[in-house]
């Protein structure tokens, strides 16, 4: 009795303890090896380690190697599906084989093939998030009625007592419940961390990037030498709006327009609010025609757009001036970002409501 509970409690204690330092590298290491966490190997491979593992010193009994191999197996069907399961399981399923005895064929279908299908068949549905968060209550239903299958199955078919199929059920429980708290637990502060830096980059008027997003995307653009071009965009007398219709409407209006600039980005164009009432656009394009067409059609759509309130602006109209500059491979972020600003401090100059274009000299 007290070897058979220090067997599988050092059994359970292995699972646990492998599942937490595996999620804990995950936390660690994932801001530096973002790609290779992203990869659709590195589950079904630690999952694949961590059974060997647990299959490495079965308890033998009767021409039987029993462990605890079916929780893994069961968690990594639940929470990523077949595929990662299937490919969990091959690598096991084939050092089962190696093992040998009379109950091989038994044991597979048992404890690799049944708690994969199982796990598959009740896979938990992901929302919309990068790392999940499971139902622990839902996971253990379909974990409990999976281990009464297995447990009731094991002991008709095999010479496995009632004490052995007692513990392995146990166990086996309190396993899956420890990797689904530990699997909670690290993918919650992972989502935090996401949640954090979406915030640190956001501009938490307009929901667009903020200034040191753009600053920070475009520096990497700057260094690869991808050509593209700067637009310094102004709301034109927002002062003005502000001061006759107050700053809610005047702050609705700055999301409307960020909406108008962030929907007219093409692939690899993108937007941010600069600050104030001033945005800022890259494209990934350095044709002067294109360029001058794209931001034209901008400002026209501004122009058109019908605001509340815009009677009392000069015109009648709200209205944005913009300013363009081109990158060159002698030119520094900064240096871009500075000309686009100059031209769009001549398009203000000359009138407003109009695009200029950043001429050297």
């Amino acid at each position: 009795m007290e070897k058979l509970f220090f067997y599988f409690l050092e059994n359970m204690a292995l699972i646990i303890a492998l599942m937490f330092l595996g999620l804990k590298a995950k936390e660690v290491l994932l801001q530096k090896f973002e790609k290779l966490f992203s990869s659709f190997w590195v589950y079904p491979l630690f999952v694949t380690i961590l059974t060997l593992i647990v299959m490495y010193n079965p308890l033998g009994y009767e021409g039987m190697k029993i462990d605890l191999r079916a929780v893994p197996l069961f968690f990594v069907a639940y929470a990523g599906g077949w595929r990662l399961g299937i490919l969990s399981g091959i690598i096991p399923l084939i050092f089962r084989v190696y093992l040998g005895g009379p109950t091989v064929l038994i044991g597979i279908i048992q404890t690799i093939i049944l708690p994969i299908c199982f796990g598959a068949f009740f896979k938990h549905k992901q929302k919309d998030t990068h790392h999940p968060i499971l139902n622990l209550s839902k996971m253990m239903f379909y974990f409990i009625i999976f281990e009464i299958i297995q447990s009731v199955w094991m002991y008709f078919s095999t010479e496995a007592t009632v004490l052995i199929t007692v513990l392995v059920f146990i166990f086996a429980c309190i396993a899956a419940w420890s990797m689904g708290l530990i699997f909670n637990d690290v993918h919650r502060s992972l989502n935090m961390i996401n949640q954090l830096e979406m915030l640190s980059y956001q501009d938490a008027m307009t929901l667009l990037p903020n200034i040191r997003y753009f600053k920070e995307k475009l520096q990497k653009m700057a260094e690869q030498k991808d050509p593209f071009a700067i637009a310094m965009i102004d709301v034109d007398y927002f002062k003005k709006y502000n001061d006759a219709n107050g700053h809610p409407k005047g702050d609705v209006v700055l999301r409307t327009i960020g909406n108008i600039l962030s929907d007219s980005c093409g692939a690899g164009d993108f937007v941010a609010r600069y600050g104030g009432e001033e945005f800022i656009m890259c494209f990934q394009k350095n044709s002067l025609q294109q360029v001058s067409d794209i931001t034209e059609r901008l400002r026209k759509s501004v122009e058109v757009y019908i605001f509340e309130g815009e009677e009392t602006q000069p015109g009648g109209f709200l209205t944005i001036s913009i300013g363009v500059s081109f990158s060159k491979p002698e030119k520094s972020m900064e240096a871009i970002i500075e000309e686009a600003d100059k031209a769009l401090y001549q398009s203000k100059k000359n009138g407003r409501n109009r695009v200029t274009i950043y001429k050297e000299g």
